[in-house]
């Protein structure tokens, strides 16, 4: 028999109705939060949050904090009917989708930062991002209540973020880190994906293969981080000529900090821009 559709809840005070019942029916709740076009990486978060939880809970909304000016807040792809397919799909039991207004009073106040985090890797040119994902991810966590929280890997800063947010703020919230889906040529999913050429497609993939390099280069015994970065840029500039190199990186995963030599607990992290799309990679090392 078909899945029962989710339920639509529009106001955070919907939502919070929706979480008090099943909290006081003893009921746990899974949630992923999203801006929405979601993709099958997102799917990937919903199916695990799914098993480990009775009840699950996507927020669909598009943040507007945490773009900076002249970044494609106006562009970025909306796509509701065909995201709550997929939401029923994955047999989510509720869709949060607040407006900015709801999310934000005109007079709103109250930030969130995560110091030492937020200024490195994709927020040196993002300044501001991290702030709004971290003020928008508290503000969801108290509205949704849920016991666990499912974030890709993918944004692999933002996850550390927000591990450190909810641990510091006692949001009571388990996060749990999901591994990234790729194409099958290796590309990380994204919804910023749709909007590469396909020129600018094919030429993706040479950032997956560059971290793919560097981790094999580890494997075999390299351990001195600028040498590693210095081939991913290579590979990067060799494969594609058009490309910017926004960064790449060799970081402790707890501190996001620059290490000079791989040891354990250490990812290789990437951003290109590919026109005017903006890609972001990593790999554990």
């Amino acid at each position: 028999e078909p899945m029962p559709e989710p339920i639509v809840l529009a106001t955070p005070a919907e939502m919070s109705a929706w979480s008090r019942q099943a909290l006081q029916a003893g009921k746990s709740i899974g949630f992923v939060p999203t801006m929405g076009a979601l993709h099958a990486g997102h799917k990937s978060l919903m199916d695990r949050a799914r098993k480990e939880n009775d009840l699950l809970a996507v927020s669909i909304f598009v943040n507007p904090t945490q773009f900076g000016p002249g970044e494609d807040f106006e562009r970025y792809p909306r796509s509701f009917e065909a995201d709550a397919q997929l939401c029923a799909e994955a047999d989510v039991d509720a869709i949060f989708q607040p407006t900015p207004q709801d999310m934000y009073a005109a007079d709103a106040r109250t930030f969130v930062e995560v110091g030492g985090l937020q200024d490195v890797l994709c927020g040196l040119s993002r300044p501001g991002h991290f702030r709004g994902v971290a003020t928008v991810v508290a503000k969801l966590f108290a509205i949704v209540r849920p016991a666990r929280a499912y974030f890709g890997r993918k944004d692999a800063q933002q996850l550390r973020i927000i591990e450190v947010l909810s641990r510091d703020l006692h949001l009571g919230v388990t996060i749990v880190p999901c591994e990234i889906v790729r194409e099958p040529d290796g590309l990380a999913l994204s919804s910023r994906n749709k909007y590469l050429s396909p020129a600018q497609r094919k030429q993706a993939v040479c950032l997956n293969q560059a971290l793919a390099h560097a981790q094999k280069r580890v494997a075999a015994g390299e351990k001195d981080a600028m040498a590693l970065i210095g081939k991913m840029a290579e590979l990067i500039e060799q494969a594609a000529p058009d490309a910017e190199i926004d960064y790449v990186a060799i970081v402790d995963m707890q501190t996001l900090q620059d290490v000079a030599a791989v040891s354990g607990g250490c990812m290789a992290a990437l951003a290109v821009k590919l026109g005017n799309t903006r890609l972001i990679d990593n790999m554990r090392l």
